[in-house]
Formats: structure tokens, sequence, C-alpha cells
């Protein structure tokens, strides 16, 4: 099993910045993919970005791309989301997903709050 940990969530003007990071335990050797997803007001959960575990280029959903980037770093079982131009529709609570042999594993989430 893995397990899943988010942080970095809070509130920030439209404009700002946010990172948030997802640490993984347990059996991360088995992990094919990490993913971002989130999930606004009322709204189903949508997906944000993906990344193979053994690297690569990311892909992004068009309405965060060239805004958010994803990245892992290699001497820990960590990945983040850095978020950059936050608008007020990035307001949700973000999940990290983790896809393994096994199954997808998701963490608590955290939430992203963009206003003035």
């Amino acid at each position: 099993q893995v397990h899943l940990v988010e942080s970095g969530g809070g509130s920030v003007q439209p404009g700002g910045s946010l990172r948030l990071s997802c640490a993984a335990s347990g059996s991360t050797f088995n992990i094919r993919s990490m993913e971002w997803f989130r999930q606004g007001p009322g709204q189903e959960r949508k997906f944000v970005a993906s990344m193979l575990w053994s690297g690569g280029e990311p892909i992004y959903a068009d309405s965060v791309k060239d805004r958010f980037t994803s990245s892992r770093d290699n001497t820990k079982t960590t990945v983040y989301l850095q978020m950059n131009t936050l608008k007020p529709e990035d307001t949700a609570v973000y999940y990290c997903s983790a896809n393994d042999v096994t199954g997808r594993y998701w963490g608590q989430g955290t939430q992203v709050t963009v206003s003035d």
C-alpha cells in the first residue's frame, strides 16, 4: 500500500503562487505514476497533472497549462505542484494520487483558496 500526505495549501490573492507537496510512503517502489486532481465547490474531481514516477515530462490539464508545474524530488518520495498566476477558479481541494500495480491511492487533500 501507498500512503500519501499533502501539504502546502492555503489562501492567496489572484496572481499569487503556492507550492503543494505530496509525501509518499509505504510501497513506493510499485508506483507507476503520480497525479494531481482537484475538486472545486459543487464540482466533480478533475484531473490537473500527471507524471511518471520514472521521470519524463508531466502532462497538464488545459486549464492549468503554463501556470502549474509538477515535479519530483528524486532523493525523496515527494512530488510537488508549483502553482503560479493563481485564479479564483483554481479554488479547490487538491489531491495527489498514486497509481501503482495494485490500484490507486489518494491523499487526504489540501484546500487552496484564491480570492481578494
